[in-house]
């Protein structure tokens, strides 16, 4: 640990000890959960005073790459990567307008087909396994009618995650992640609970699944792409409904 850090540039300082530190961890010098040393021995091997240290661990923090605990046992922990810090500021920009529903839905339609695609390429036999679990759960909400909508988008959710992770690329488990974060909210808003919209979301998820169980790539890819195109007619219908499409 000790060599792991060098004597701060003192004529940037507060950046160097920011960088020094967020460097270790991006680099995997120091992994999730691992504890930084105190303060006083980071102002040691950095070269500088508590005070330039607490406030470029406040930035780290705010950055998500650590938690700052409080208490006996307090101190900066390195924290594991996750969605929750993009779907915050996703949530942020879409409650400001700077992006609204209608980009969100048309945005996730690409997303959504290509990792679908992706899905059916690299399928495994325990990927199938998971996926005709979640279909027969979903079955199971949907045999039930209207009054379980709210547990089928839920397994939906499941399904649609299930293939961002089936698909072996992280970053768009991410992306997808923060999306789903976020459109989760406004499912009541922009999505009907009959008997027809329950019908449809189910026969599209079974195809879904049907497709990239046996490895349809091309198929899967726009069977998904149709499936998200429902979502942004279901909200543009409702825009008209309303007026306008307000959060």
């Amino acid at each position: 640990m000790t060599q792991m850090f060098r004597k701060a540039k003192q004529n940037r300082i507060f950046k160097d000890i920011v960088e020094q530190i967020e460097d270790a961890i991006l680099d995997g010098k120091l992994a999730p959960g691992q504890r930084l040393p105190s303060e006083r021995e980071l102002g040691e091997m950095l070269g500088t005073s508590r005070g330039t240290l607490r406030e470029a661990l406040r930035i780290l923090e705010q950055k998500g790459l650590i938690e700052i605990k409080l208490g006996v046992n307090g101190g900066a922990v390195v924290k594991e990567a996750t969605s929750e810090q993009m779907s915050e500021t996703l949530a942020l920009l879409i409650r400001s307008q700077s992006v609204s529903l209608t980009h969100l839905a048309e945005f996730r339609e690409g997303v959504e087909g290509i990792v679908a695609s992706l899905a059916a390429e690299r399928v495994t036999a325990v990927d199938i396994k998971e996926l005709i679990k979640l279909k027969k759960e979903a079955q199971k909400y949907y045999e039930k009618g209207p009054s379980q909508w709210n547990n089928f988008v839920k397994v939906d959710e499941k399904i649609h995650m299930a293939l961002a992770r089936i698909s072996r690329n992280p970053i768009y488990r991410f992306i997808l992640e923060t999306i789903h974060d976020n459109i989760q909210r406004y499912y009541d808003k922009f999505l009907s609970a009959g008997d027809n919209e329950l019908e449809e979301n189910y026969q599209d998820l079974q195809q879904i699944i049907d497709a990239v169980c046996s490895k349809q790539v091309i198929e899967a890819g726009s069977l998904a792409r149709e499936h998200v195109r429902k979502f942004s007619r279901y909200m543009d219908r409702k825009s008209k409904q309303n007026g306008a499409l307000k959060i």
